[in-house]
C-alpha cells in the first residue's frame, strides 16, 4: 500500500448487515471505493483513504493495534473482544453511528418459570458473548455459567446443552420459533465508529473531514426541505408551525400579498404538519428531501 502514513486506513466487516450500512454510509460521505473481486482492500480516490474488510471480531484488534486508524464495529462486539484485555486502552469510541441496533438478552425455554434473576442461579447459559455474560453475572452476584458456543446458539436448551441462552435479539422472531422468551436484556448496541487514540495530527485531519460529511449525512435522514406560499399576513403563524426549522428563506412573488417560503425542517414532517400549514393558509405546500446536508 502506498503511502501509508498519508491515508486513512478504516476497519470494515467484510460481509453481514452491518457492512452493508457501513457502505452505504461511506458512499453518502462521498467514499466511492474500488475494490476488486476477492480484494480485501478497498481504495478511495476521492479522500486518502483505505478501507480493509475483516471479520467483526478482528476490527477491535486491528485499530487497537495500529493496523487501521479507525473502525465501524456493533458495540457488543467491541464490548466483548476488549473486555479485561488492555486492547482498549487503546481504543476510543469517536462517533456512535444509529443503525444496527439490537440488544443482547437471556432467553429462556417458555416453560420455565421466571421472576428476576434469582431464578437463573445454577442454570448453564449458552453465548457467543461469554465475557459481557459473565461481567452481567458477576455484577448482579448470580452463580450461573457461561457456555461459549458459536452462531446458533437458540437450539442449545433443546439439545440439552444449556438451560437458557443468552443472544442478540432484534425483533424476537428467532427466540419465538425456538420455544425461548426473552427475560433479562443486559446490554443495547448499535454501529459506533472507534478509534486509536495516538493517531498522527495527519490522519486525525482527514477522520475530522469524515466525521463533518457522516454528520451531514445523519442531519440530511432526519430533514426535510419545506416549500410553501403563504399570504403575508398569516406568515409569522406558518413560520410557527414548521418543526425544527431555522429562519426560513422569504422570497417575494408576482402576488405582492403572497411570498413563498423556504425552510430546512430538522423534525420529521407529519401529514398533520402539512394539513396545519393548509389551515393556516399555506398553499402549494411541497415536502422534498434532503440528499446532503453541512451542519
Amino acid at each position: 500500500m502506498k503511502n501509508k502514513e498519508t491515508r486513512l486506513n478504516i476497519a470494515l466487516q467484510k460481509s453481514g448487515r452491518l457492512s452493508e450500512k457501513s457502505f452505504e454510509l461511506l458512499s453518502k460521505c462521498g467514499l466511492e471505493l474500488a475494490q476488486g473481486k476477492r480484494s480485501l482492500i478497498c481504495r478511495s480516490q476521492e479522500l486518502p483513504v483505505d478501507v480493509l474488510l475483516l471479520r467483526d471480531d478482528d476490527v477491535p484488534t486491528f485499530v487497537s493495534e495500529g493496523v487501521c486508524d479507525i473502525g465501524i464495529v456493533g458495540q457488543n462486539v467491541l464490548l466483548e473482544e476488549t473486555l479485561g484485555t488492555k486492547e482498549g486502552e487503546n481504543l476510543e469510541t469517536v462517533m456512535e453511528l444509529g443503525f444496527s441496533g439490537c440488544r443482547l438478552s437471556i432467553a429462556l425455554p417458555k416453560e420455565k418459570e421466571y421472576n428476576s434473576l434469582e431464578d437463573i442461579k445454577g442454570c448453564k447459559l449458552a453465548t457467543t458473548y461469554p465475557k459481557i455474560l459473565q461481567n452481567f453475572l458477576d455484577k448482579n452476584k448470580i452463580n450461573a455459567m457461561a457456555v461459549k458456543m458459536e452462531g446458533s446458539v437458540e437450539i442449545a436448551p433443546s439439545l440439552g446443552l444449556a438451560d437458557g441462552i443468552c443472544d442478540i435479539v432484534s425483533s424476537g422472531a428467532t427466540l419465538e420459533a425456538h420455544g425461548l422468551v426473552e427475560v433479562e436484556k443486559i446490554f443495547q448496541s448499535q454501529a459506533v465508529l472507534v478509534g486509536r487514540k495516538n493517531m498522527s495530527v495527519e490522519k486525525r485531519a482527514i477522520l475530522v473531514t469524515i466525521l463533518e460529511r457522516i454528520k451531514g449525512v445523519r442531519a440530511a435522514a432526519k430533514s426535510k426541505y419545506v416549500m410553501l406560499n403563504a399570504p403575508k399576513s398569516k406568515l409569522k403563524d406558518i413560520c410557527a408551525l414548521l418543526p425544527g426549522s431555522e429562519s426560513p428563506t422569504i422570497i417575494p412573488l408576482a402576488d405582492e400579498n403572497k411570498v413563498a417560503v423556504h425552510a430546512v425542517c430538522l423534525e420529521p414532517v407529519f401529514w398533520s404538519t402539512m394539513e396545519s400549514l393548509k389551515s393556516a393558509g399555506a398553499t402549494s405546500v411541497l415536502i422534498l428531501p434532503i440528499e446532503k446536508m453541512l451542519v
